[in-house]
């Protein structure tokens, strides 16, 4: 039916898409993303030729890497093989260094990064429509469990996937709504154990294979020490402090916590404690009790809307981190790149740098990135 430009990971999911694509009848190209460290092994294109330079990303081994490592590389090569599709690695470790800068500066400010979302935004959806183009190709595929629908003007809409377990709307959101015409999500109609079941049925080695946990360049799984490691030598390390003002212990750098932040912080209180509030200038990590978490609202910046901007307060759901759930507002855009969101209740866990993803029903109206939390209460 059309040519698709299918994002590979070497896991079950973007496999599986790549057979359902096939059965659509589709004409599916596979490509594999590289970005991680330099190495000796490569991958061969369906030529025969030596295609760019593929990754041995060193990390713990109790640990599963992220969707770059060149183990996922051999898989996503052997499935290609067995589906009959042609494969191919492109060298985005340039355009990758932009996620791991972003990731850096993010932490060093005091702020929560999701590098997947800009992944999607600025390599996935973003270089892969390139190369699309470069290849005369309609679409471009990934193996995200989200779907998307045709409205009845003619416009689509992002919307959720159908395993609320697995749902990767969230991540989705910064799309650019141009872009919704030509994404394909095969596996977003599905659960995952279907999607299990059909690799083991088609016979791919993939079928069992566990899910990306880690983010994929910090293989140690120890965000702190790589944003130390990459920043330059600049010293975050300072003081932990309770809400009151009281001092109760020291940090090695403010890039080791994120607002909500139960576990590891390095202190004994006798109870449950949290990360209320980081400030990047003193290089204080405020904590306090869970009551202290609590967050009226938020301040939203660099807004990305999937339907018309709206220019009034309108009732919608609003999800905070990716595996939270949504929670009912009011959303106020200021101009089309800020919003204001004002919850129905308090909600725990504001971070910023984190994304505010606001949603009516299932569809994905837009989103952005968290500014700033608001409170009726002195924090």
């Amino acid at each position: 039916m059309a040519r698709v430009v299918l994002a590979m990971s070497g896991g079950v999911d973007s496999s599986v898409a790549a057979h359902l694509l096939l059965q659509q009848g589709h004409e599916v190209v596979g490509v594999f993303m590289r970005h991680g460290e330099e190495s000796a092994e490569v991958c061969r294109a369906p030529d025969g030729s030596e295609s760019p330079v593929l990754p041995i990303v060193q990390g713990r081994a109790d640990h599963k890497q992220g969707c770059c490592s060149a183990s996922d590389a051999a898989d996503a090569r052997r499935v290609s093989d067995r589906l009959g599709i042609p494969f191919y690695a492109l060298n985005l470790k340039q355009d990758f260094r932009r996620i791991i800068d972003y990731f850096v500066d993010e932490y060093s400010q005091g702020r929560t990064p999701n590098p997947c979302v800009q992944c999607n935004n600025w390599i996935k959806f973003g270089r892969l429509f390139e190369y699309a183009d470069s290849i005369d190709a309609q679409y471009v595929a990934t193996g995200h469990y989200a779907q998307l629908s045709e409205e009845a003007d003619g416009s689509f809409a992002l919307r959720r996937g159908v395993d609320d377990r697995k749902d990767q709307s969230y991540v989705l959101f910064g799309i650019g709504q141009h872009l919704l015409s030509r994404m394909l999500l095969p596996v977003g109609g599905y659960d995952k154990p279907w999607i299990r079941q059909q690799a083991e049925a088609i016979g791919l080695r993939v079928a069992g294979k566990p899910d990306s946990q880690e983010i994929c360049f910090v293989t140690s799984g120890h965000h702190g020490q790589f944003v130390r490691d990459r920043s330059g030598g600049g010293d975050t390390a300072g003081q932990i402090v309770t809400t009151a003002g009281d001092v109760v212990g020291e940090h090695p750098g403010i890039e080791a916590f994120t607002i909500g932040q139960r576990k590891g912080l390095g202190v004994a209180m006798g109870e449950p404690y949290f990360v209320v509030r980081i400030e990047p200038d003193t290089h204080r990590v405020v904590i306090g009790q869970k009551a202290d978490l609590a967050r009226d609202g938020l301040i939203a910046h660099e807004a990305n809307w999937l339907i018309d901007p709206p220019a009034e307060t309108f009732s919608c759901s609003v999800q905070i981190r990716y595996n939270s759930p949504p929670q009912a507002a009011q959303v106020t855009p200021q101009g089309t790149n800020r919003f204001d969101v004002l919850f129905d209740e308090p909600v725990d866990g504001v971070a910023p740098g984190q994304a505010a993803v606001i949603y009516d029903g299932d569809r994905v109206l837009g989103g952005g990135w968290i500014h700033s939390s608001t409170s009726t209460s002195a924090q």
